[in-house]
């Protein structure tokens, strides 16, 4: 596999964890002072999980792919209903409707990153042909995942100070459309 498709399918893997990342910019509390460490660790974590799934994927090999292609879909929608769900049904539940929270726990930040990079599990029988490319496309695919995530945290974040509304709302809303979206795309299509 050249390296030009091996990017192109890193910055295709990343756009989730862009997704999720301007989610959680979104929801981030407005009267956070100074940075947090948090959006770090979540663009490491993404950029961990997106890297470490395809090698998964590549020796786990044929033997348990079709599993990947039939439930990934389902376990990435489940997740990401489940998590955007919970944020949907606390801003609903908020008394002030334009002050936004986001979870930083590392619970919520590995859920996170484990329903992101489910796809990229799959993804990993791609490689099986091309052996000697594994390791720069794992590393590509990982520092892809989080440079975009940090971008994605900075857009939400900015994007939500400047804009009054339900940022938890609409951060739980964009979590359940990225799991019905990876399950369209792998059950549907």
């Amino acid at each position: 596999m050249d390296i030009i498709s091996i990017i192109l399918l890193a910055i295709g893997l990343a756009m989730d964890c862009l997704a999720v990342s301007i989610a959680q910019g979104l929801a981030t509390d407005k009267q956070e002072k100074g940075h947090s460490p948090r959006p770090i660790e979540m663009a490491v974590l993404f950029g961990l999980f997106q890297g470490g799934m395809p090698l998964i994927g590549y020796y786990a090999g044929n033997i348990f792919a079709s599993f990947f292609n039939t439930y990934a879909p389902w376990i990435a929608l489940g997740l990401l209903a489940a998590i955007g769900g919970k944020m949907v049904w606390e801003a609903l539940h908020e008394e002030d409707k334009n002050v936004g929270s986001a979870d930083w726990s590392h619970a919520h930040l590995l859920l996170l990153a484990i329903a992101t990079s489910i796809d990229a599990l799959a993804t990993g029988v791609v490689f099986i042909p091309y052996p000697n490319t594994l390791w720069i496309a794992v590393t590509i695919i990982g520092l892809t995942s989080l440079v975009l995530s940090l971008t994605g945290y900075v857009v939400g974040k900015k994007t939500g100070e400047r804009l009054h509304l339900n940022v938890t709302l609409a951060g739980g809303l964009i979590l359940i459309a990225i799991g019905l979206k990876i399950w369209i795309q792998g059950v549907c299509l």
